[in-house]
Order: structure tokens, then sequence, then C-alpha cells
């Protein structure tokens, strides 16, 4: 990993943490005139338009094996309902409320690493990982007041997103990133197409003929979609992931910013408590992961004996 240009990837998760919600929020515009598996479908008709060309003109590997295909399989599924829950979500809460919510998932994911793959994590993770449960609750009681279940859909988001990050960390060394969403993108097509065809129609499985304002703010959520999650790959070349953790939390101020602007909506004062706790205490988190990891490099290597000390 090239780490010796961090301001330019810190730019790059800049750039992440602004098209990100404004592919979200494209998507909550569209919400009313198309179902979200028609949504579904056309993002990842995008990502494949975009990055299997570019993948084939740079020459990047494709190649999979079994075992790594599977994975890419189930990281493709778990992308699906990610997707899917999110904008259903949108349906029915603000922008800046459903991100809020959804970023319960740094805590989730450590729990999940530490029952599942039996990762050390201390009593002061763990605390922070309560407090931050406890601000996502307080974003979601006054949304659950407004529209019911739906606003446990974000959490939802949060575990499926947990699950995938677990698989990506499972398959991320093996594959290339570009590569690997190429294929992805072409595995979720040939998953939703069928689907969208063989399914008896539905609200949330209509085809919808859009309008030619319709057609414009897909064509931008497909491309924002898409150049979010390159600038993200293309961050983690120029600067740790120690570095860049503390940057997606500005997701938040940003999808607060542009929910602002397109749909006049604000978080109420419990809800902006809720989301101060929630970055508070995952920064801490990230906090943390920093010096765990910076303490377990400097532990001193054992020599083995009869080994002459390095001059």
């Amino acid at each position: 990993m090239n780490t010796d240009r961090p301001l330019f990837g810190i730019a790059l998760m800049l750039g992440f943490c602004a098209l990100a919600p404004f592919a979200d929020a494209l998507a909550k515009l569209l919400g009313p005139e198309m179902g979200v598996g028609q949504l579904v479908t056309l993002r990842f008709a995008f990502q494949a338009a975009i990055l299997l060309p570019f993948a084939l003109f740079t020459r990047r590997s494709m190649r999979m094996t079994r075992r790594i295909a599977t994975l890419v399989s189930l990281r493709t599924l778990l992308h699906i309902a990610g997707i899917a829950t999110v904008f259903t979500s949108l349906l029915y809460l603000p922008l800046a409320d459903a991100i809020a919510i959804a970023y319960v998932m740094p805590f989730i994911l450590l729990l999940m690493g530490h029952y599942i793959l039996g990762e050390e994590v201390g009593w002061r993770r763990l605390a922070a990982c309560a407090v931050g449960f406890s601000g996502t609750l307080l974003v979601i009681q006054p949304a659950f007041d407004d529209v019911g279940w739906p606003a446990l859909l974000p959490v939802a988001v949060a575990f499926i997103f947990a699950a995938f990050m677990l698989v990506t960390r499972r398959i991320a060394g093996e594959t290339d990133p570009i590569g690997m969403q190429a294929v992805s993108a072409l595995i979720a097509l040939a998953i939703m197409i069928p689907l969208m065809a063989l399914s008896p129609a539905s609200g949330a499985l209509d085809w919808t003929p859009p309008s030619t304002k319709g057609s414009a703010l897909i064509a931008a959520m497909g491309v924002a979609g898409t150049f979010a999650h390159l600038l993200m790959t293309w961050s983690l070349r120029y600067a740790p992931a120690s570095t860049l953790a503390p940057m997606q939390y500005l997701e938040i101020p940003m999808a607060t910013l542009i929910g602002w602007m397109l749909f006049s909506d604000l978080p109420g004062p419990l809800a902006a408590l809720g989301i101060a706790i929630t970055i508070g205490s995952g920064l801490y988190v990230v906090m943390r992961e920093r010096a765990t990891h910076r303490a377990l490099r400097q532990v001193p290597q054992a020599t083995p004996r009869g080994t002459p000390p390095a001059e």
C-alpha cells in the first residue's frame, strides 16, 4: 500500500463522503416515481457499464477461484439487499436520519469481529459500542413516532453491510477491487433482471418507464454511486485505513446538508443529540483501534536463539 500521499487519500475519501449521500438523495427523489427493484437494477447496470470497460481497458484481473467466486456472490447478494433496504428506508425517513442510524454499523462490525472472527476487543471499545447504540436509539425514537417500523430499516442496513464488510475482509487481499466490483455488478444484474421479469407485478418490483427528468436522475445516481465506491477504493491506495476511518463520519453532516438543500429536512433536537453521540462514540472506537494497532506494531519481536542481532 502506498502511504506517502495521505492528504490525497483523505481528499478522495472526502469525495466519497459527498458523493455517497448525494447518490442516496437522488434515489430518494426517484422513490415516488419507480419501484425499489428498478432502482437497484439500474444502479448495478450503471456500475457494470462503467467498471467493466474500465477493468478490461486497464487489464484488471477478473479471474477467481471457486472459493473466491462463492464469496463474491455472497457479497453481491448482501450488496443487493443492503442497497434495496437503504432505498426502501429513504421512502420514509429523512436522509440524515437514515444514514445516521445506519452508522451503528461500525459497532455491529466490531462485535461481529469479536464474536465471529475471535478478534480481541477491550472493555473501552465495548463501552463505546453501548454508548453509540444509545445515540442511535435517540435518532430512532422520534423517527419511530413519525413513521413506525420503517424507522428500523437503517438498523437492518447496518447488519447487512456489517456482514458485507466481513465477507469483503476475507477476499480483499485475493482479488483486484475494480475487477471484483465489475464482476459483482454482472452477478447482480444476472439476479435482478430475471427477478424483475418473472416476478408478479408489485409496488417494489414494478418496472415503470422513467420520465425525461427521471432518466437524468437515474444516470446521475448510477454515476455518483459507482464513483463514490471507486473513490473509497482508491483512497486506500494512498492512505492507511486507520487514517481514513474518522473521515467517513463526515458522511453524516454531508447527508444533513444535502437533505436540507433538497428536501428541507433537518434533524430534530433529540435526533441531533443522538447523531452527535453516535459520531463521538464511533470516533472513539476508531481512535482505540489505531492505538491498539500502534501498540502491537511497537512490541519487539522475539529474536530466535542463536540469531545474531541486526546491525
